[in-house]
């Protein structure tokens, strides 16, 4: 059964939450001086994903 929280949000067209391995590479990814682009190509994630977790 599906909670109204997220009936929402797939209305809205957010998808899931990044698994914490995909948010440890991108981190890492980024202490190992990536660029937002960069990191969006190598985990295929949206670049607007990547600039809302890695400070600029």
């Amino acid at each position: 059964m599906q909670t109204v929280s997220t009936n929402i949000c797939e209305r809205l067209g957010h998808s899931q939450e990044l698994s914490e391995f995909k948010h440890g590479t991108m981190i890492g990814c980024h202490l190992c001086n990536k660029s937002i682009h960069e990191i969006s190509l190598l985990l295929n994630i949206p670049r607007s994903t990547v600039s809302g977790i890695i400070p600029k």
